[in-house]
């Protein structure tokens, strides 16, 4: 059997936008508790430093409480920016069901703004499988949002 065989089928949510704002502009949209606050939804003991653990809290599920358990795993300013992204609990299924992922944000400056490109990876499916269709079509609306978070600025 080959170590591919061994592993699990995982997934990952893609979304990539172009936004009129330099990367540095951007980036604190992504690194500022306050600003990520406007665009999805408050965070709980966030700083942008490797390490940091932090939370944010949604609709709790059955055995699952609602908090998504984060650590910041990467920051390379106005470039790239990682962390965990923990949930769930193993009794569910469904919505709320275990989850343990990774988003991860590329900027890239371009002719008049910079791309931003989200990729939240790891989940396994069949078992993650409301959370990435749930997820998939969230991120999607939640992306755009950054610029409502950083009005004119640029």
């Amino acid at each position: 059997m080959t170590d591919a065989a061994l592993k699990p089928d995982t997934q990952e949510i893609v979304v990539d936008e172009v936004f009129p704002h330099s990367p540095e502009t951007i980036w604190k949209a992504l690194t500022s508790g306050e600003l990520i606050a406007r665009w999805m939804m408050p965070p709980t003991g966030f700083e942008p430093v490797e390490g940091q653990n932090f939370t944010f809290t949604t609709k709790p599920a059955g055995a699952w409480d609602g908090t998504i358990r984060c650590q910041v795993l990467e920051v390379q300013p106005n470039k790239r920016f990682a962390y965990s992204w923990k949930g769930g609990d193993e009794a569910n299924t469904g919505y709320g069901s275990r989850l343990d992922t990774v988003v991860t944000w590329t900027l890239s400056g371009e002719e008049g703004g910079t791309r931003v490109r989200l990729v939240h990876s790891g989940f396994v499916l069949p078992k993650n499988e409301t959370a990435f269709r749930n997820m998939g079509e969230g991120w999607k609306t939640i992306v755009p949002r950054l610029a409502t978070a950083l009005g004119n600025d640029n």
